[in-house]
């Protein structure tokens, strides 16, 4: 069975599942352009220059395994403490500018209560809660995974597993929202289902 759902069987897999994991940059809440910021900004304090166009590239990449391939490409070598602290600290600073995604948060909304639901995400635990919490949506899940709390990023199945493993259910029995070809990749490492939430978002 193809571990990949299509957006038009959505009802009938949630009907399905046992419980929902989903991701949270790009999938539950806008962040392209916040992380897209936060960067350039943590990289001109490193006094470096990166374009919004190689961030796009990236959406999605853990905070190291986004600073490995900056500083294979440019040759360099980053303070990573001080990287990570400034793109935080513009992250944080810019919060209050994100956006739900309400065609995958509705679908949050709609099965609280009755399945259990996780977000498992390769953002830090302090990014990922304020996240969740400027939206309103922190208090719709039974648990949050982050980076913080396994030892592989995605594509590695850790954090779905995690989640899982929290919710008290198999791999099998859960349904991932993703919008990153990593996160896909680590949720059928997981033995899980995942749907693209792109397409969710063209057919509603």
């Amino acid at each position: 069975m193809n571990a990949f759902v299509d957006a038009s069987d959505l009802e009938t897999v949630l009907h399905q599942a046992k419980a929902l994991i989903f991701d949270c940059d790009g999938t539950l809440v806008k962040t392209p352009c916040l992380y897209a910021t936060g960067w350039k900004a943590a990289f001109r304090k490193a006094g470096l220059d990166m374009e919004p166009a190689w961030y796009r590239q990236r959406e999605g990449l853990s905070e190291h395994i986004l600073m490995d391939e900056f500083e294979a490409e440019h040759g360099v070598i980053l303070d990573r403490p001080q990287t990570v602290k400034a793109l935080r600290n513009s992250l944080l600073e810019n919060i209050g500018t994100l956006r739900e995604i309400e065609e995958v948060t509705a679908i949050a909304r709609a099965y609280k209560g009755s399945v259990p639901m996780a977000v498992a995400s390769g953002g830090s635990r302090q990014i990922v809660r304020a996240s969740l919490e400027a939206t309103g949506l922190l208090t719709l899940f039974d648990t949050v995974v982050t980076i913080d709390d396994v030892s592989h990023p995605k594509p590695a199945p850790d954090l779905f597993q995690e989640a899982a493993h929290r919710l008290g259910v198999t791999g099998e029995a859960c349904l991932v929202f993703e919008d990153s070809p990593q996160g896909h990749q680590a949720a059928a490492a997981a033995g899980m289902k995942s749907i693209d939430v792109m397409q969710i978002r063209r057919l509603r």
